[in-house]
């Protein structure tokens, strides 16, 4: 037994500095065990090793090497248990574990026929697996790490693979699929396959979808982009039907107009109403990136020939000097819009449609301190599709002004500043003017294992209303406000299933005391009565918005529990219990939503003066989120 590691050797010199020159030009020769040359431009110097158990040939016509086969060249790698190779043809016969690897690609079978010289050939029973090309990889298709499954690789099986040239492959009786090795949760199963890797397109004849081991999409003829790029052409045609409707036919086109542009047209056809035409064109730029949508219905059959039509733009700007802008504008012919042509439910459902634009601009305040103000105008239009059951617009605000500022050390304390403008504006309600100003203090004293937080500030708000839509006179309220947070925080290792676990006990409580003013002079703007929770039970407001502030002297004490793995830091269960006591009866609510906290159990009460709340959170992929609403009883 021998090795003939080398069986030809090649050595092309081009502009080549003697040794001397060499010297004087600082170059210095550096040892290197591996021969892992940059191959020469010319394809026919490149040399061939060749290295076996076993080897004989003749000359330089001929070599056969058995056991352990190995050839390389260039960038092309062949195994095998046996192999022939032919060198005045170049020609590479191999079988027996047959495996061939060549700019990332990997094609393993039973036995390979293939030319070093013009990559043709073919291979029996291949499995392989396809790498995004460095080359052409973009932002979103980078090139895999080595030894790694990614999204920008592909990986299938054939009953034969012919090399058609450079990155070319054609497979017959092939399948082909993104999903990682052991999970063929969906692949496509076609006659033929032809892989193009230099245009980065996959072509399927007489080619069928499977997923979860079911047929679901046949087609004579599908194309594909290969590793996550996108394609310009149809898109899976749509097919239904309704008692309104009629038979509905939609094949969708998409065209990829750019890296960064695209459009999609699909029309719909509805055989009782006509043709629609859906249009949607993306666009992304460094500066400002958006969408828009038109839907098209020139005549609709059901509905006296009327032209229908929805429109739907967004856009975000970055301005100079750090302003942000955005549009958010939607609208439709009519109030029947969606529940005459939507399918779907989020949208036959939907009553309100924005019309909104926002200008924004934030930044620091000193080194611990930020500021943002922002500028927002906000109309509506309100679908009435149901004359039995109207609906009640919302206010239109033209315009809201926020602004808030916070420094987490203004003399040893945190600041913070709510402002706030808004022009309510309604058809048939009473109209007004907002200002409010809440500027707050407190001081953070924490340790490692607790914390104590007093806080006190003043809620000022004054309404300018219009005297044509009310006989309320203006009104300014005064209301401080003070709150004190305080917990603690107890940790203890454990182990559940093998798995080691942080569990933590933090009991906490939360103190709020605001005097009693009287509001029912102040009109409903945007104020409702919030939920019951375990983030809304420890808010010192019992209202959202600033129409209606609660009068406070309670107290509400509650404990949380987490189980966190060890070793990844991922929350994996929250148990929360909270009870809140009421020291005195509030008397400030809203129109219509009975008081929280009443001296008597009565039925118009929704609870007796200490109630609790509780919370059960599961988070088995590890993202926290609020459990479900807590209830009084």
């Amino acid at each position: 037994m021998h090795k003939l590691p080398i069986i030809r050797i090649t050595l092309a010199v081009s502009c080549a500095l003697p040794v001397a020159a060499a010297a004087q030009e600082g170059l210095q020769l550096k040892p290197q065990r591996a021969l892992g040359l940059t191959p020469p431009t010319d394809s026919e110097k490149l040399p061939v090793f060749l290295e076996a158990d076993r080897l004989r040939g003749v000359g330089e016509k001929e070599l056969e090497a058995e056991g352990n086969v190995k050839l390389r060249r260039g960038g092309q790698s062949v195994f095998a248990d046996w192999m022939r190779y032919e060198q005045p043809s170049e020609q590479v016969r191999a079988a027996g574990n047959v495996r061939l690897e060549q700019g990332g690609d990997i094609v393993e079978g039973e036995k390979l026929q293939y030319n070093l010289g013009t990559d043709r050939g073919f291979m029996e029973k291949p499995r392989y697996t396809l790498t995004a090309d460095p080359q052409a990889a973009t932002a979103t298709t980078k090139p895999p790490a080595k030894g790694r499954f990614t999204d920008a690789d592909a990986r299938g099986r054939a009953e034969r693979l012919l090399f058609q040239g450079p990155k070319r492959y054609s497979a017959e009786q092939a399948e082909y699929t993104t999903c990682e090795p052991g999970k063929d949760d969906w692949f496509i199963r076609s006659a033929t396959l032809d892989i193009d890797k230099e245009r980065a397109v996959g072509t399927a004849r007489d080619a069928s979808i499977v997923f979860m081991d079911r047929t679901i999409f046949y087609s004579p003829y599908l194309t594909f982009p290969l590793h996550q790029q996108r394609k310009s052409g149809f898109l899976t045609p749509h097919l239904g039907s309704s008692s309104r409707s009629g038979v509905e036919v939609s094949v969708p086109y998409y065209w990829n107009i750019a890296p960064n542009l695209d459009y999609t047209l699909a029309p719909r056809l509805l055989t009782k109403r006509g043709l629609q035409l859906n249009n949607e064109f993306r666009y992304l730029q460094p500066n400002y990136s958006g969408e828009m949508r038109v839907e098209l219905l020139p005549g609709d059959r059901q509905k006296n020939d009327d032209e229908r039509y929805a429109v739907f733009v967004r856009h975000q700007q970055a301005l100079p000097y750090g302003w942000q802008g955005a549009l958010n504008l939607q609208k439709v012919s009519d109030d029947t819009y969606f529940t005459d042509l939507s399918t779907r439910i989020a949208l036959t459902s939907q009553v309100l449609l924005p019309r909104e634009g926002i200008l924004s601009r934030g930044g620091s305040w000193g080194q611990t301190g930020i500021y943002g103000l922002t500028a927002h105008v906000q109309r509506w239009q309100t679908l009435q599709a149901d004359p039995l059951a109207p609906i009640t617009p919302p206010y239109n605000r033209q315009p809201q002004i926020n602004f808030i500022a916070q420094n987490w050390d203004l003399l040893r304390t945190d600041f913070d500043l709510q402002g706030q403008y808004v022009d309510f504006n309604h058809p048939t309600l009473v109209n007004g003017r907002r200002l409010v100003a809440y500027p707050s203090v407190s001081l953070p004293l924490q340790t490692a294992y607790g914390y104590l937080t007093p806080k006190a500030g003043t809620h000022f708000s004054h309404y300018l209303l219009d005297n044509s839509t009310t006989t309320l006179p203006d009104a300014t309220r005064v209301l401080p406000i003070f709150t004190a947070d305080a917990g603690l925080i107890f940790e203890r290792d454990m182990r559940i299933a093998d798995q080691r676990f942080i569990q933590t006990l933090e009991p906490r409580l939360y103190y709020v005391y605001v005097p009693y003013r009287d509001q029912s002079r102040i009109p409903i703007f945007d104020t409702a009565q919030r939920d019951i929770n375990l983030a809304t039970i420890f808010a010192e407001n019992q209202f959202s918005g600033h129409d209606r502030i609660n009068d406070a002297n309670q107290v509400t004490i509650g404990a949380t529990s987490r189980f966190v793995n060890g070793e990844t830091g991922i929350e994996r269960l929250r148990v929360g219990l909270a009870q809140r006591y009421y020291f005195q009866s509030q008397q400030v609510f809203v129109p219509g939503v009975p008081l929280l906290a009443c001296p008597t159990t009565s039925s118009t009460a929704s609870g007796p003066v200490g109630t609790p709340a509780a919370d059960l959170t599961i988070i088995p992929g590890g993202q926290s989120a609020p459990g479900p609403r807590g209830h009084r009883s």
